[in-house]
């Protein structure tokens, strides 16, 4: 019996193949399996119930076309819905649903009223268009690799993000994890990968998400009691995008979900790309098994941007609104703001509207005001450089002695003192800090640190150091 039902199917099957995207019969049609052939009707075994909603509501008529070719017109469609989650566990029972244009079939199994369909269930997000095919990519299309300017700072994270926007899921840059600190550009180039893939290759399902959204989502799934559409939703993204992925840290259940559905797209040849304040080796409480898979393909670090890169942020940023500036502005506000890009084109449109609304010249005393009064009301970001002059000066010595290769004990104390705090204030991962102090590697960074701890408990001398260089470093 199976064997004849499986001939109709392949028959159906040959049929459909011929008339739709290569895509879409890859994604809803390969996954079918036909379980039986009962006179006219015959029974396919569908993953979930959102693949057969997703069915009957985009492809019913081609199925219908399909099946009557081989069963006449009394042919009648019945899904088998396996109710299987990702981790192996079959739940306690197996519905049955019969083709949407037909009587519910009675059965001893669990029916599902057709009015019952929860139209939320094609899609998890409640935005616009969820009614369409198209599954909307979320993404913000005025961020691109155009305006995300290249310096010394992010050449590896751009170049590995071109990379895989033109072969997605085809480079061993996967997953694509981008990290550093805020308002660097984690977002913008995550957003600008998409973008750019969206162009290339507009077949593919490409999904920007935030991990905040994205947990937010897998918790109302849990309560409704379609996890399983809400796991199989994401499986069949092309391309994943999840930024600030350190929001997973402490949520057991959302990690378990995405350890699943990152372990199906990346067997499958999908491309995972997430972004993170810091790097896997810093990131707290989240799974060892997920960390593990984080670091399969490359992390790639955004790191502040120096004099040159900071003045070219600001001239595309004026070239792109149509604004002329004195160079000599430019270089002032790139001198003196050099935390990060966002307070940096904030300080320049800060500039751009005092200007306008008061209607003033653009000069460098203008120029000073608003930088003085905008780095005054910006919480500042310590950076690695700052807590190194700042714990020199505290032991009277210059930076190049703190980083020299001397054993000599205040000196390694001095150096251990500067790594303590570039941890405990900054974003730089444990290997940007081990660099930027005498090229040390992450290890060094990570005993410091604990040599720090343990000689402040132990030690007075010692712990008046770290809380006379905490008051310096207070912001």
């Amino acid at each position: 019996m199976r064997e004849t039902a499986q001939s109709v199917w392949n028959n159906c099957l040959n049929f459909i193949e011929d008339n739709i995207q290569p895509q879409a019969y890859k994604t809803w049609f390969e996954p079918i399996i036909a379980v039986k052939l009962t006179d006219n009707a015959l029974s396919i075994q569908v993953p979930s119930k959102f693949f057969y909603e997703w069915l009957e509501e985009h492809y019913v008529k081609i199925l219908k076309v399909a099946l009557t070719k081989e069963l006449g017109e009394n042919a009648k469609l019945v899904y088998v819905i396996k109710m299987e989650n990702t981790y192996g566990n079959k739940l306690p029972y197996t519905e049955k649903i019969p083709s949407s244009n037909r009587t519910p079939v009675k059965s001893q199994e669990v029916d599902i009223p057709l009015q019952n369909k929860n139209p939320e269930l094609r899609n998890p997000f409640v935005i616009p268009g969820i009614r369409n095919v198209k599954i909307e990519s979320q993404l913000n299309p005025n961020y691109s690799f155009e305006n995300f300017l290249e310096g010394d700072s992010n050449r590896l994270a751009r170049n590995a993000g071109i990379a895989v926007a033109n072969k997605p899921g085809g480079t061993s840059f996967n997953p694509l994890l981008i990290f550093g600190g805020v308002g660097l550009g984690k977002t913008h180039l995550a957003h600008a990968i998409g973008v750019d893939i969206k162009d290339k290759y507009p077949e593919k399902t490409v999904l920007y998400i935030s991990a905040e959204k994205f947990t937010q989502q897998y918790i109302d799934s849990v309560k409704k009691n379609n996890r399983n559409d809400f796991i199989h939703f994401y499986q069949i993204i092309d391309v994943l995008i999840i930024d600030d992925v350190q929001f997973l840290s402490g949520k057991s259940g959302t990690q378990d979900v995405f350890f699943h559905i990152f372990n199906h797209l990346h067997q499958n040849g999908k491309q995972v790309i997430l972004t993170s304040d810091k790097a896997p080796v810093d990131m707290q409480d989240i799974e060892q098994r997920l960390l593990s898979r984080f670091k399969w393909g490359l992390s790639a670090e955004l790191q502040s941007p120096d004099f040159e890169t900071r003045v070219s942020i600001l001239k595309n940023k004026l070239y792109r609104d149509g604004v002329e500036m004195p160079e000599e502005i430019i270089d002032y506000v790139a001198k003196n703001i050099k935390t990060n890009v966002r307070e940096l084109e904030g300080a320049i449109i800060s500039l751009i509207a005092q200007a306008s609304f008061n209607k003033k010249e653009i000069t460098l005393s203008l120029a000073k005001d608003i930088v003085e009064k905008f780095v005054k009301n910006t919480k500042r970001e310590v950076s690695v450089d700052y807590i190194q002059k700042v714990v020199s000066d505290y032991f009277q010595m210059d930076v190049e002695t703190l980083q020299s290769k001397t054993r000599k004990r205040h000196i390694v104390q001095a150096r251990q003192l500067a790594m303590f705090f570039a941890k405990k204030l900054t974003k730089a991962s444990l290997a940007s800090i081990g660099t930027q102090i005498g090229k040390r590697d992450h290890a060094t960074v990570l005993h410091a640190c604990k040599t720090v701890d343990n000689l402040a408990s132990t030690d007075k001398q010692f712990k008046k150091y770290v809380e006379d260089l905490a008051k310096k470093l207070s912001v």
